[in-house]
């Protein structure tokens, strides 16, 4: 039986997610900068309902607790049928295996209900925990991008993993 599930965000989680960001904030480091405020939470809330997005929420399943977020962005349609992930695990929940379910959760919804063909994470080369979590979950590297996004400041190179649906 799955230990997590997937939900959409909502207003409700503010006072949740906010807090378990500000408590991931060493376990974050320089990878990831979640919505740490009630007004940062409400814009990327609002900025994951616009069309092209969807946000979810991994939770444990036995109580609820919220373990990690997992995104999908830039979705686009039409021939090419892909999307762009995020995700992060929030402190207590990491290195469980629980992001991993939830990761394969979101792939498998990304593939049926929303009809994608492709999902592509980017990955820092020395994020090793990322890594370690799209192998575990199937995806393939396919390259690597010099400079590719902008983070803390600097342009940072990435690792192009994707995912294809059978």
């Amino acid at each position: 039986m799955a230990r997590v599930l997937i939900r959409p965000p909502e207003a409700a989680d503010r006072a949740a997610f906010v807090r378990a960001a500000r408590a991931s904030r060493a376990l974050h480091g320089r990878w990831v900068k979640p919505p740490a405020t009630p007004a940062a939470f409400d814009a990327w809330l609002a900025r994951m309902a616009q069309p092209g997005q969807a946000a979810f929420l991994v939770c444990r399943r036995d109580d609820g607790a919220l373990v990690g977020v997992v995104n999908v962005t830039q979705i686009v349609m039409g021939l090419f049928r892909s999307g762009y992930l995020g995700y992060y695990a929030f402190a207590g929940h990491e290195r469980q295996g629980l992001m991993a379910e939830g990761l394969r959760a979101v792939v498998r919804h990304a593939f049926g209900r929303l009809g994608l063909h492709r999902l592509e994470a980017n990955i820092q080369p020395t994020n090793e925990a990322s890594l370690a979590l799209v192998r575990r979950c199937g995806f393939t590297r396919e390259g690597y991008s010099p400079r590719y996004l902008k983070i803390a400041g600097r342009w940072r190179d990435h690792e192009r993993w994707a995912i294809l649906k059978d």
